[in-house]
């Protein structure tokens, strides 16, 4: 494998790890899934985990299509999306962005409850939200055709999917020994993260379009 798509595959995986972010899901995982057995907890999870999946693998492959029969060159989309991903990482360092998903989750449970919250809102919006279908057709644009590098963010989306799964599964343990303080660092932690790679984002919109 050659250090460009090395580097590529780092990069992808950086930037939806920390859009998506699985250990910020845990708690509310665990506030949607209050009062099911863990078998149940456990469909849950992997049907929320298929779903986002697939939508991310979708955006990656057909995003780019359906942004050219619209008539959007990727430039702009690449400078839109940069500063869609700097708001999340706004939201993120000033803690606004874990309200919001919390608002979302206590809308579904009232309005839903149990039903579908596999789908909503789990799949949709918290795993693969604007954000993270953003990130995906950015970091799928830049693979320009190249096989080995879109291979490369096949591999990354099943690795995410994969760790939103591993931390459903083991939500409960991982919410207490992250306790509230570990929570906010983290997230913090993140957002500063995400928002150089927003940045970065922006610079290369503005190179293609100059």
């Amino acid at each position: 494998m050659s250090p460009a798509v090395i580097d590529y595959f780092l990069s992808a995986l950086t930037t939806l790890m920390v859009t998506v972010d699985p250990p910020g899901l845990a708690p509310i995982f665990l506030s949607l899934t209050l009062g099911m057995t863990r078998p149940e907890r456990r469909s849950v999870a992997v049907r929320a985990t298929l779903i986002a999946g697939l939508i991310m693998l979708g955006f990656a492959f057909f995003g780019a299509p359906v942004l050219g029969a619209l008539g959007i060159g990727f430039p702009a989309f690449r400078i839109a999306g940069g500063l869609l991903l700097f708001w999340i990482a706004f939201e993120m360092i000033f803690e606004l962005r874990g309200r919001r998903k919390n608002n979302v989750a206590r809308t579904a449970i009232d309005e839903d409850h149990i039903r579908n919250i596999a789908a909503f809102p789990l799949a949709i919006p918290l795993m693969a939200g604007p954000g993270t279908i953003t990130a995906t057709m950015l970091i799928a644009g830049t693979a320009r055709g190249d096989s080995l590098k879109l291979g490369a963010l096949v591999g990354v989306i099943v690795l995410v999917s994969i760790s939103c799964l591993a931390v459903f599964v083991v939500a409960e343990r991982l919410s207490k020994m992250l306790g509230v303080t570990g929570n906010l660092v983290l997230t913090r932690l993140l957002g500063v993260i995400l928002a150089a790679l927003a940045v970065q984002f922006v610079i290369d919109g503005v190179k293609a379009i100059l």
